[in-house]
C-alpha cells in the first residue's frame, strides 16, 4: 500500500482510479471481454455463420442449392465443436502415466463418429482460420487436435474467463509452437541434469544404505524443469527464486538445483550439523534445511532461496509467500511483480488434502497478499504414503483445488523431461505475462516407498511390479536422443561415470568439513544479532519519543482532510484524541497503538498489519482507515507521514494461511514491524500448525529469526468459551530457549513500548500480546503523555496504582491482565489497605529478578496469591507457580509458596451464560483478596500455600 492513499489496487486491476460497481468488490472481476461459451460461441455466431456458409457453398460451386448450403454449414458447427472439445476435455485422453495404469482412453465425445463424421475422414470442412486453417479435412482435424491436446502434455484452460489468457495458451499449443522444440545442446543439457539427479539418489542409497532421504527416484525429470525456470525466469526479468517444498526431492533440488555443495549435505548425512558448534541450536533432519545461492544462466544471475520446512506438509506455502511480497517491496517490484518469483513444488495427495494449498491460492489476487502469480509444481506419484488417489480426493486430479482462483494446469509426462521442461518454460512465460498462479502436475511414480526403508508392495503391488521393471528416465530419454542422432549409445554411461567420480571426491571431503559461518544475519539482517544472553533480552530499550514528535504524531492522528466526509461516531473518537493530546490525559489502547505505529515509521521504519477486519478493528476502537460517508474512498492518516512505510490490510477469513504469510514476510525484512491481529485471541487455534512449527521453534531448529507480533483479544467479560481466551497456556507451553515473548498488557503506554521495543533491540523474537478487549476503553486503563515521553521505558512488572507501604503489605495479589482492575476496584471498595496487587505485563521471558526486588521490599509479607480469570488448568498458573516460588526464595521468603485464586478446572475456556460468568468473577476476585464471600476467607499465613483453593 505505501504511503499513498490507494482506494483501489492499480496491481490487479491494470489502472488508476475508481472502477465501475460496488466499492467492495474485487477490481479484477468482473474480467473485460469475457466470453463465456469460448469459441464455440463465436463459431455460432450469426455473421461468422454467413461466411462459414457462403465459403462453403462457394467452394462446392452451389452457392443457391440449399440443401448443400444446410450441409456444408452443418459440418462447420459439428468441426468447430470437436475444437472446442478438445480444447475443454482433450486432457483427459493425454499420455500422463509413464507406468501405464490408468485408463486415458480417448473420451466418447471426442471421437469423429460422435460428431456424425463416422467414416468421413477425406471430407474438408470450413473452420474458418481455427488451427491456422481455413478447410481441413476431418481425419486430419482430429489428428492435429490429438497430437496438440493428447500428448505429453495436457492442457487444462477453458475454465479460465479472461479471453487474451486463453489465446496466449492455445497459441502456445495450437500454434508454430506446438512442437516441443529443443535444440541439440538443450537436449544434452536436459540428459545431464536428469543423470545428475539418478546417479545423486544411487550414491547415497549405496553409501548411507537404510538412511531416509525421501528420494527423487521417478521423477528426476524435475530437475532440469527446474533449471529451465532460472533460465527462462532470468530471461524474462526475475532475479530471485523463493522456493518451499517439502521431503521428497528436496535433497536433489538441494545439490542439483540450488547449488549446495555435495560434501555438506553428506558431512550432515554423516551426523554432522550444518553450522558451526558454537551457533546452538538444536538442528532438524537434513530434508527440512534450506539453503540460498545465486545461479548464472546465460549471463543473468539470479537469487535462490529454499525455505525450512516442517514435516506438517504444505506449512512451508504461505511462508514462501509472504517472503516473496516482502522481497518485491524490498526490490520496489510490488506493482509489476517480475523481479522476484515464489515456486512451490508439492506432493500430489498433499495439494488434494490440505487446506493450506486453498488458502494460499485465494491469496493470488487479493490486495496486500498478491505476489504477481506463483508456479506450483506437484510431484505427482499418483499415490500418497499408502493411499490410492480414490481415497484421496474426490476429483479426477489432485490439481483440480486450483481452478477456483482459474489457474491454468499443465498436466505433464514425468518420463518424458523435454515436455516437463517445456511446460516449466510455459509456466514462467504465463506467469510473468499475466502476474497469475500456474500449476504443472508431473505424473511420475515412487521408485521406492515413502521412504527408502518402507515396504510400498505391502497396499501398492501391482504398482510396484510395474515400478520394479519400468526403465530409468534417463535410459528412455537417452534411447531417444540416440535415435534422433543426437548423442552416441555411450553418452549417458559416460555422464554418470564422470558425475560419480565428482560424488566420490566430495564423499571424502566431507570426512574433514566443518562448517564455518552460520547463514542467518546477512543481507537486510546484517548489524542485528543473536542476544548475548537471555538478560539482553531484558534489559530496558530507549523507547521513549521526543515531546516534538509526539505532539506532530497528536496532529496527524486528529487531522481531517476537508475533502473526506467522516461517520458522525468517528468524529466524536477523534474529538476524543485531541482532548487527549490537548490535556496530557486519558490516552487509550488505540491511540498508543497508533502512536507507537507512527513513530516507527517516522523514524523510517515499515509497520505491516494485517488480519480479520483489523483497519476498524474488531471493537471499532482502531480506526485506522477512515471512509469517506458519501463516495467511500479511504483516507489513513498513517500513510501521511514521511521516511518509513505504513500498510494495514483486512485479511481473508484465514488464519493459518494469513499468519504463516505474514512470518514469512518478517523472515525477510526485519526492519519492517509485521503484526497479525485475530478477531478474536481464540481463533489462532486455526493456525496452531504455524505457531508451533515456525514461530516457536524455528530460530532453535533453522537458525531463521523472526519478530513476527501476534495481536490476541483475550479477557473474560462473559462473552462466551470462543470469546475469551486466547489460550495463552499453549503459548507458555511452547516457551523455552529464549524463543519467544509473551506479554498480557493492560497499560496503554505500556503496549506502546513494547510495540517499539520490537523494532529496537538490535535481535528478533516472536512477540505474543495478549490485547485486551473491555480495557479497550475502561477508565482506569489509561495512560499520561508523560509516559509515551522523556525516561519512560516498557515494564514488565506494574505496580499498584495504590500507594501502599511495602512493610505495610500482608497479602501480595500477583496477576496478569484484565482481572486487575476488577481486583483493584473490589480492594478498594472493601478498604483493604494491607493487600497489593501486582500485574505481570511480561510472562515469558518471566521478570524474576525485578519481581525479587519487589518482595525483598515486602518484610511483613504473609501471602501470595496468583489470580486469573481462566480455569485452573488454563491460562499461566501452572507456568507461573514455579517462577514466582522461585523470585520469592530469592528475596529472602524461603518456604512461601503461591497460592490459586481464579475458575476451577474446566474443559471449556469459559461459561456463555452471563450470570454464571459475573458470578464465578465476583467469587475469583474475592479469594484472592480475601473476602468472606470468596469460598476462601481465612488468611493462611506463610503455610496457606499449602491449602487447596
Amino acid at each position: 500500500m505505501g504511503n499513498e492513499n490507494h482506494d483501489f489496487l492499480p496491481e490487479l486491476a491494470g489502472q488508476d482510479g475508481p472502477q465501475p460497481g460496488p466499492s467492495w468488490g474485487n477490481p479484477r472481476w468482473p474480467l473485460t471481454g469475457i466470453d463465456a461459451e469460448g469459441d464455440l460461441t463465436q463459431a455460432l455466431d450469426p455473421t461468422a455463420m454467413k461466411i462459414a456458409v457462403k465459403a462453403a457453398a462457394e467452394k462446392a460451386g452451389k452457392a443457391t442449392d440449399p440443401k448443400a448450403i444446410e450441409e456444408a454449414a452443418s459440418d462447420s458447427i459439428r468441426a468447430m465443436l470437436l475444437i472446442r472439445l478438445y480444447r475443454v476435455r482433450g486432457h483427459m485422453a493425454a499420455d500422463l502415466d509413464p507406468l501405464g495404469l490408468g485408463n486415458r482412453e480417448l473420451p466418447e465425445d471426442l471421437r469423429l463418429e460422435w460428431h456424425g463424421f463416422d467414416g468421413q475422414e477425406d471430407k474438408e470442412v470450413f473452420v474458418g482460420g481455427l488451427l491456422g486453417r481455413e478447410w481441413v479435412k476431418v481425419g486430419e482435424l482430429a489428428e492435429l487436435l490429438r497430437a496438440n491436446y493428447c500428448g505429453k502434455v495436457g492442457l487444462e484452460y477453458m475454465h479460465i474467463a479472461d479471453v487474451e489468457e486463453r489465446r496466449f495458451l492455445q497459441e502456445k499449443f495450437e500454434g508454430p509452437e506446438d512442437v516441443i522444440q529443443f535444440t541439440p545442446e538443450g537436449k544434452r543439457a536436459i540428459l545431464a541434469a536428469v543423470v545428475r539427479g539418478e546417479q545423486y539418489e544411487a550414491f547415497l542409497a549405496k553409501k548411507y544404505v537404510g538412511t531416509k532421504r525421501f528420494g527423487l527416484d521417478g521423477g528426476e525429470s524435475m530437475i532440469p524443469a527446474l533449471e529451465a525456470v532460472i533460465k527462462y525466469g532470468g530471461q524474462s526479468g526475475v532475479r530471485e527464486i523463493i522456493y518451499g517444498m517439502a521431503h521428497r526431492g528436496r535433497l536433489n533440488v538441494l545439490a542439483n538445483v540450488m547449488g549446495k555443495p555435495y560434501k555438506v549435505i553428506f558431512h550432515e548425512f554423516s551426523g554432522g550439523s550444518a553450522n558451526p558448534e558454537d551457533v546452538g541450536g538444536s538442528g532438524d533432519v537434513k530434508y527440512h534445511l534450506g539453503t540460498s545461492t545465486d545461479r548464472e544462466f546465460d549471463g543473468i544471475d539470479v537469487h535462490m532461496s529454499l525455505v525450512p520446512n516442517p514435516s506438517h506438509l504444505e506449512a512451508v506455502d504461505p511462508v514462501v509467500l509472504g517472503k516473496t511480497r516482502a522481497q518485491q517491496a524490498i526490490r520496489d517490484d510490488l506493482k509489476k511483480h517480475e523481479q522476484v518469483l515464489p515456486v512451490l513444488i508439492h506432493g500430489d495427495a498433499a495439494f488434494a488434502g490440505q487446506g493450506i494449498v486453498w488458502e494460499c491460492l485465494g491469496f493470488s489476487g487479493v490486495r496486500g497478499y498478491n505476489t504477481g502469480g506463483c508456479i506450483h509444481f506437484v510431484i505427482n506419484n499418483q499415490i500418497g504414503f499408502t493411499t490410492s488417489p480414490q481415497f484421496a480426493r474426490s476429483s479426477p486430479y489432485p490439481s483440480d483445488v486450483a481452478k477456483g482462483v482459474q489457474a491454468p494446469i499443465l498436466h505433464v509426462n514425468g518420463d518424458d523431461p523435454e515436455a516437463v521442461t517445456f511446460a516449466c518454460k510455459l509456466a514462467v512465460e504465463y506467469r510473468q505475462r499475466f502476474g497469475r498462479d500456474i500449476v504443472i502436475d508431473m505424473w511420475c511414480y515412487r521408485r521406492f516407498g515413502h521412504n527408502e526403508g518402507d515396504e510400498p508392495k505391502f497396499t501398492q503391488p501391482l504398482m510396484y511390479d510395474a515400478i520394479k521393471g519400468h526403465p530409468k528416465v534417463s535410459e528412455i530419454y537417452a534411447a531417444r536422443l540416440v535415435e534422433e542422432g543426437v548423442i552416441d549409445g555411450n553418452e549417458r554411461d559416460r555422464l554418470a561415470a564422470d558425475f560419480v567420480t565428482e560424488l566420490e571426491d566430495e564423499f571424502e571431503a566431507a570426512k574433514s568439513y566443518k562448517p564455518n559461518e552460520a547463514d542467518w544475519f546477512g543481507g537486510r539482517w546484517a548489524g542485528l544479532n543473536k542476544p548475548a544472553d537471555p538478560e539482553t533480552a531484558r534489559r530496558n530499550i530507549e523507547t521513549a519519543v521526543s515531546d516534538k514528535l509526539f505532539d506532530s504524531l497528536g496532529r496527524t492522528l486528529t487531522d481531517v482532510p476537508e475533502d473526506l466526509t467522516i461517520h458522525r461516531t468517528l468524529g466524536r473518537v477523534l474529538d476524543a484524541k485531541r482532548k487527549m493530546f490537548d490535556t496530557g490525559e486519558g490516552f487509550d489502547w488505540a491511540t498508543a497503538e497508533a502512536l507507537a505505529f507512527g513513530s516507527l515509521v517516522t523514524e523510517g521504519y515499515g509497520v505491516r498489519l494485517s488480519g480479520q477486519d483489523s483497519g476498524r478493528g474488531t471493537f471499532s476502537q482502531r480506526h485506522a482507515v477512515w471512509i469517506d460517508q458519501t463516495d467511500e474512498h479511504k483516507y489513513i492518516p498513517l500513510t501521511q507521514l514521511p521516511h518509513g512505510k505504513f500498510e494495514v490490510y483486512d485479511s481473508p477469513l484465514s488464519e493459518y494461511g494469513v499468519l504463516g504469510f505474514e512470518y514469512g514476510f518478517a523472515m525477510a525484512d526485519p526492519k519492517t514491524l509485521v503484526l497479525w491481529e485475530a478477531q478474536f485471541g481464540d481463533f489462532a487455534n486455526g493456525a496452531q500448525i504455524m505457531i508451533d512449527q515456525y514461530i516457536a521453534s524455528g530460530e532453535v531448529k533453522w537458525l531463521r529469526a523472526n519478530g513476527l507480533v501476534l495481536l490476541l483479544p483475550h479477557g473474560y467479560e462473559g462473552q462466551g468459551p470462543e470469546h475469551s481466551s486466547a489460550r495463552l497456556e499453549r503459548f507458555l507451553q511452547l516457551c523455552a530457549n529464549d524463543n519467544i515473548c509473551v506479554c498480557n498488557i493492560t497499560v496503554p503506554a505500556n503496549y506502546f513500548h513494547v510495540l517499539r521495543r520490537q523494532m529496537k533491540r538490535s535481535f528478533r523474537k516472536p512477540l505474543v500480546i495478549m490485547t485486551p478487549k473491555s480495557l479497550l476503553r475502561h477508565p482506569m486503563a489509561k495512560s499520561a503523555a508523560e509516559e509515551f515521553r522523556g525516561e519512560s521505558h516498557f515494564r514488565r512488572i506494574v505496580s499498584d496504582t495504590t500507594d501502599i507501604e511495602d512493610k505495610k503489605i500482608r497479602r501480595l495479589v500477583l496477576c496478569s491482565g484484565k482481572v486487575a482492575y476488577d481486583l483493584i476496584e473490589a480492594r478498594d471498595e472493601a478498604g483493604l489497605d494491607d493487600v497489593s496487587i501486582v500485574r505481570i505485563e511480561q510472562l515469558y521471558p518471566f521478570p524474576g529478578e525485578p519481581l525479587a526486588v519487589r518482595l525483598g521490599r515486602m518484610t511483613n509479607l504473609e501471602e501470595v496469591i496468583w489470580c486469573q480469570e481462566e480455569p485452573k488448568n488454563n491460562g499461566a498458573w501452572f507456568f507461573v507457580e514455579c517462577q514466582i516460588e522461585e523470585a520469592l526464595s530469592a528475596a529472602g521468603h524461603d518456604g512461601m509458596r503461591p497460592r490459586y485464586a481464579g475458575r476451577e478446572v474446566a474443559a471449556s475456556p469459559a461459561t456463555g451464560l452471563a450470570k454464571r460468568h459475573e458470578e464465578q468473577q465476583r467469587c475469583l476476585v474475592s479469594m484472592a483478596l480475601g473476602l468472606n464471600d470468596g469460598g476462601e476467607a481465612a488468611r493462611g499465613g506463610k503455610t496457606a500455600g499449602k491449602k487447596k483453593a
